[in-house]
């Protein structure tokens, strides 16, 4: 019997949208809270909640000065890595890559689900007038870099520091191989073009997956991939200064291994997409880190709320001014870009 392709794909296509609305699209949203509730009604039993205004009054701001710094540094860097990356494929403004990131940040913090990521390589792909596919990539990359430093940061902490459990050196391993994999992937695509451009014709996604071979082939080259990587490096240190900066804001006398450690466990941690700013989810995976390290119950809840009250409120004042300076609000903003992805699948 021949089957009509095109017949066939036009009812796949059909089953997988009767399967998506098969699923309530208020679940995954309360999913998330719920999760964010769970955790924070968990880091607040048995907690002395009234005397933490208390010990936000006692912190060393100076230490909290460099910690914000640091932490703004950060985002800074993380628009010079994407502009390099994508070098090879378009001269980005870099003020406009740092909105979008800020943007991006601060719908993640306001909105459920890490949509932030959507709406920030949207905002990089309509303003530069490149294709989203392509900017997906390069995200995908990037994930690919944070993934391999967070591992070597968790590595040399175990190796310096001792007392780290069986059980979640197991569970990093299984992210290790997990991003080795996808570091393979990667590899192959950049020296096997021709195959993968083959494989990407064959797939129903065909035309999106053409665009994202051609982006990792352009981004792919020697040179771009090392200046990318030592920007990285780079990226890493300022998030551990910032860990560590504040761990000695509140008095913890921990070094900055411990903080890079405690740093690749709330990132680790906090990958599942949840609430608004990982409430909840970050407080846990703070205090489940610094335990880890012998910090007191009570001090490593204080100091899970210290952490994301420094990280947080800075992002989202310059979250609300890089939106504002679009004209636009948040909500319109998150459903162009829906309406950028949605016109990106159908065309593929």
């Amino acid at each position: 019997m021949i089957f009509d392709s095109r017949s066939d794909q036009a009812l796949m296509v059909k089953r997988l949208k009767a399967r998506r609305r098969a699923m309530p699209s208020w679940l995954p949203q309360f999913l998330g809270y719920a999760l964010s509730a769970g955790c924070l009604f968990w880091v607040l039993r048995n907690y002395p909640i009234r005397d933490l205004p208390r010990a936000l009054g006692s912190l060393d701001w100076r230490w909290v000065g460099l910690g914000v710094i640091a932490d703004l540094a950060v985002y800074l860097t993380h628009a010079w890595r994407w502009n390099t990356l994508l070098g090879p494929v378009s001269r980005l403004r870099y003020w406009r890559t740092v909105q979008a990131i800020y943007i991006g940040l601060f719908a993640n913090e306001v909105l459920p689900l890490r949509v932030g990521e959507l709406i920030r390589c949207y905002l990089l792909a309509h303003w530069n007038d490149l294709r989203i596919s392509l900017i997906f990539a390069s995200a995908a990359v990037e994930r690919l870099l944070d993934g391999f430093f967070m591992l070597l940061t968790f590595f040399l902490t175990a190796a310096f520091v001792k007392g780290i459990p069986a059980d979640l050196k197991i569970l990093v391993n299984i992210m290790a191989a997990l991003i080795l994999a996808g570091a393979g992937v990667l590899v192959w695509v950049v020296v096997r073009k021709q195959h993968a451009h083959n494989i990407a014709s064959e797939s129903r996604w065909g035309s999106t997956l053409r665009h994202v071979v051609e982006g990792l082939h352009l981004m792919g080259n020697a040179q771009t991939l090392g200046f990318t990587f030592l920007i990285s490096a780079l990226y890493l240190v300022l998030q551990v200064v910032s860990y560590w900066a504040l761990m000695k804001a509140y008095g913890l006398d921990l070094s900055i291994f411990v903080a890079g450690g405690v740093l690749a466990i709330v990132r680790f941690g906090t990958a599942v997409p949840n609430a608004p700013g990982n409430a909840g989810l970050f407080q846990v995976a703070t205090v489940l880190a610094l335990r880890l390290f012998d910090v007191e119950p009570t001090d490593a809840k204080t100091f899970s709320f210290v952490l994301f009250f420094a990280l947080v409120l800075p992002l989202l004042i310059g979250g609300a001014i890089a939106t504002a300076l679009t004209g636009l609000n948040l909500g319109e903003i998150r459903e162009r870009a829906h309406r950028s992805a949605r016109t990106a699948q159908e065309e593929a």
